[in-house]
């Protein structure tokens, strides 16, 4: 067990954040504000307290993936470096996801927007994945 490594975490978060920029920009970011409606997000918050917020919570989620692989022998990380991806993906697809689409049955939300959504969680968890295999 070695200590989290700090460097990557905000590298990690970084990425994350650079693949919502994109995801949510030229990407999809048309498709999703199709589906919320014509000031669907504006009026919910202010562009500064989003980025912001954004920023601290793929901090907080960077950070865990931190404390996971830090728990892990350096050497097997060393030799399986498909693990960062496994792990990190992993918890996209079997935790975040499936909160997220319970979340979004709840309110009865489109399954376009759980779509998109799931799809931008997967890319940024594998970036963040891939942050810590480049730093490791």
């Amino acid at each position: 067990m070695g200590p989290i490594d700090w460097p990557a975490v905000l590298l990690a978060a970084m990425l994350a954040f650079g693949v919502g920029g994109l995801w949510y920009g030229p990407l999809l970011g048309r498709a999703k504000l199709a589906e919320v409606g014509p000031g669907g997000l504006a009026a919910r918050r202010t562009p500064a307290r989003t980025l912001g917020l954004t920023a601290a919570l793929l901090t907080v989620s960077a950070a865990m993936l931190g404390h996971m692989f830090a728990r892990l022998p350096a050497d097997s990380l060393a030799a399986k470096p498909w693990l960062y991806f496994m792990m990190a993906g992993g918890l996209a697809a079997a935790f975040v996801i499936p909160a997220l689409w319970i979340s979004y049955t709840h309110q009865r939300l489109s399954t376009r927007l759980a779509l998109i959504d799931a799809g931008y969680w997967i890319v940024a968890y594998l970036a963040m994945g891939a942050a810590f295999w480049l730093l490791g």
